[in-house]
């Protein structure tokens, strides 16, 4: 057979190939979401996250791979769940900052990291600046610890006669214990005594209430993977005690939290969705400057104030970006 009709007949044999068989031989990429918590207590932030993809072309199933892991709330588990997406070598990792990203980070320099949220990660050693974050990691940050005055001043607003308040926080997490001292420091400025519920594992949450020698007027709650995944716990056992809690995510309400100031998560992990967007581009994740939220909101559960009989001032009332009642 001569040659040019021995290509004639490959390329037919090619166009007649059917689509399903020619598709395989593309392998999309995958994205790793190492969730530090649980499934339940993610679902709208990986909501959030999956929707934007869409919006950028990304499928999930078709155009691109999900591996989700779940550490819920252990951080034994991060060093586990990151060796497992290495041997998988997902293209990038979502998970948010702190214990989880430096798991990743031992594990792996070459594949990219996103963190979606971060308390602060220049303070902390994720990223050498948020300009130029440098190496594999990237990300947002909520800048939690700058925001621990202004929840402060909207407690002492909320509750005009508070004079102590405890403060509960994984003191086994970096970005808590910066908090916890930040407000410390500037309730003692206030002049509000404070006392520090210290935890580092889900069974220290109840030991850690009783331990309380003196009753608080309000619980300030610092977050972290632990906290996540056991916040449920937490407000329950405030609201039995009779503990106005501040927390500084809107999702912590949900279970009867009080008030909360700070980034909404959902708009975070919808902006993790264009980074990760990018990185499967081509841009390396050095190139992308961490970014800060655009705005913070002050939430206020009205059905809590209600349970714990509280008036809410009207001052605080209206500026507050949303009222659940």
């Amino acid at each position: 057979m001569r040659r040019r009709d021995f290509i004639k007949v490959i390329a037919g044999s090619a166009a007649a190939w059917p689509l399903p068989v020619l598709s395989q031989q593309v392998k999309p990429p995958t994205i790793g979401i190492l969730g530090v918590s649980t499934r339940s207590n993610w679902t709208q932030w990986t909501a959030a996250f999956v929707r934007r993809l869409r919006e950028l072309g990304w499928t999930e199933g078709e155009t691109v791979a999900i591996e989700y892991r779940w550490a819920e709330g252990r951080s034994e588990r991060f060093n586990e769940i990151a060796a497992e997406f290495v041997k998988l070598k997902v293209d990038v990792v979502v998970t948010v900052g702190g214990s989880a990203v430096t798991a990743v980070k031992d594990a792996t320099s070459t594949i990219p990291i996103v963190f979606a949220m971060a308390v602060d990660p220049v303070g902390i050693g994720m990223v050498a600046s948020l300009a130029r974050p440098g190496g594999n990691v990237t990300g947002l940050s909520t800048q939690t610890t700058e925001l621990a005055g202004k929840r402060v001043e909207i407690l002492r607003e909320a509750l005009p006669d508070v004079r102590r308040v405890a403060i509960i926080g994984n003191l086994g997490y970096e970005g808590s214990v910066r908090e916890i001292a930040e407000v410390q420091a500037l309730a003692g400025k206030l002049g509000i005594e404070s006392d520090v519920l210290e935890i580092r594992h889900a069974d220290d949450v109840v030991p850690a209430f009783e331990l309380l020698k003196t009753e608080p007027r309000a619980l300030y709650v610092c977050p972290d993977p632990l906290i996540n995944a056991n916040i449920a716990r937490i407000n329950g056992i405030a609201l039995a005690r009779n503990l106005p809690t501040i927390h500084p995510f809107r999702d912590y309400l949900a279970t009867g939290g009080f008030l909360s100031y700070g980034a909404n998560n959902e708009d975070l992990f919808r902006r993790a969705g264009d980074y990760v967007d990018k990185i499967l581009r081509g841009v390396k994740p050095s190139d992308l400057p961490v970014e800060q939220p655009t705005r913070y909101e002050l939430v206020i559960n009205l059905k809590t104030a209600k349970a714990l009989s509280l008036p809410v001032p009207a001052s605080l009332l209206s500026r507050a970006d949303e009222v659940i009642e």
